[in-house]
């Protein structure tokens, strides 16, 4: 790793259940505050998207129209992010600004599924109804508003950030990587600067309800995940980082807010009793690097039952000082793990924690300054993941 660059943070663009903006979320974390919705799509819970004057970063309505709910967070959250890095509307820069994206497919057509769902038990050949309906209603249900890839398209029409692009889907998986991938390039040398991030919309019914047929979406009343990992509760939230080389960044004058030191990606062989606890547990092992004053642990975790507790369990025998971005913000998918390091990033450049919740015997009072912070995410059904946020002085 010595011949890699340092790479900053220089730009943070967030929005969730707590607001919009880095201001927002750590008053928010420093008042404990946690919003949450256990009616509108009961018996489930989720955590609401902050009113938000989409205007303000999307001007065009023609633009807002053709989006769907989780592009416009995504592509909202971006504008913060350049904002926050005082690059918003400069050509030079942003023509030569790359951009690396997690993203999830659109959203399904609610009524022709629901249709579909009611009439599938009453058949007497179900197979054969099923094909019938994807050749007519089912179809894949998508039209070009809802491709993956026009997260990253929107974000490039909005906001004019055109060098290189790259977009992942695969859950979790996804916002870990797309963080790692803009990491790697920058350290490596071969990127000055990028945009990294995703974005999710928690209220929609079809996410709820393909988490409730694999009996992982969380019912009400809410609880702390690592402490009562009984399903995931979804959050809608966007996060984007602009991430940079301390040379790019020192010749047009931007200071840094956090460095990132470090991003992991694994996936582990979930048919085998201990791998997720193993592979997170070594992964958090290098991150730590035997450092543990002034460290600290932000978990992602999902709330999926196994996984959860999986790493519950490596972060209680870390001894490090945890907290749990799940439980202030939801899950948030693609969007979990550049939701995470934004927090953490707000976190170190304060140089404390917020304060623990209640009920999370893992959240333990922590009072010193805070220089480094791991975050950890463990994917639903696959995918684990971890990187390193460290002060700059």
């Amino acid at each position: 790793m010595s011949d890699r660059r340092d790479v900053w943070i220089t730009g943070i663009g967030i929005v969730s259940s707590l607001g919009e903006g880095p201001i927002a979320h750590w008053e928010a974390l420093s008042a404990g505050t946690t919003v949450i919705d256990e009616e509108s799509f009961a018996p489930y819970l989720v955590h609401p998207l902050a009113k938000i004057n989409f205007d303000a970063q999307i001007p065009k309505k023609g633009d807002q129209r053709q989006m769907e709910p989780w592009q416009r967070i995504g592509t909202y959250a971006a504008g913060l992010a350049l904002d926050s890095a005082g690059i918003k509307g400069d050509k030079d820069i942003l023509g030569t600004t790359d951009m690396v994206v997690a993203a999830g497919g659109g959203e399904r057509d609610q009524t022709v599924d629901g249709a579909i769902l009611t009439e599938i038990e009453k058949q007497p050949k179900p197979d054969v109804f099923l094909n019938e309906q994807l050749q007519s209603n089912l179809r894949p249900t998508l039209f070009l508003a809802q491709l993956s890839n026009l997260l990253a398209g929107n974000i490039s029409i909005v906001h004019g950030v055109t060098g290189s692009s790259r977009t992942f889907m695969g859950e979790e998986s996804s916002g870990t990587d797309a963080v790692r991938i803009g990491w790697s390039r920058i350290a490596a040398g071969t990127s000055e600067i990028a945009l990294v991030g995703g974005a999710y919309n928690a209220e929609r019914r079809d996410m709820l309800l393909l988490f409730a047929l694999k009996r992982l979406a969380r019912h009400a009343p809410w609880a702390p995940v690592l402490a009562d990992p009984k399903g995931v509760p979804t959050g809608s939230a966007g996060a984007f980082l602009v991430l940079e080389s301390p040379e790019h960044a020192t010749a047009r004058g931007a200071k840094p807010i956090a460095k990132l030191s470090g991003v992991w990606s694994e996936r582990a062989q979930r048919n085998e009793p201990g791998a997720v606890e193993a592979v997170i547990e070594q992964l958090v092992k290098t991150a730590e690097a035997g450092v543990t004053e002034g460290t600290a642990i932000l978990s992602a975790a999902c709330g999926a039952p196994e996984p959860t507790q999986a790493e519950a369990a490596v972060l209680a025998r870390s001894g490090l000082p945890v907290r749990s971005v799940t439980d202030r913000v939801g899950h948030g998918l693609e969007a979990q793990m550049p939701v995470a390091l934004a927090l953490a990033a707000l976190c170190v450049a304060e140089g404390r924690l917020f304060a623990p919740l209640a009920g999370e015997p893992l959240e333990k009072p922590f009072d010193g300054t805070l220089s480094r912070a791991i975050v950890t995410a463990v994917g639903h059904w696959r995918g684990e993941g971890v990187a390193l946020v460290e002060r700059v002085d």
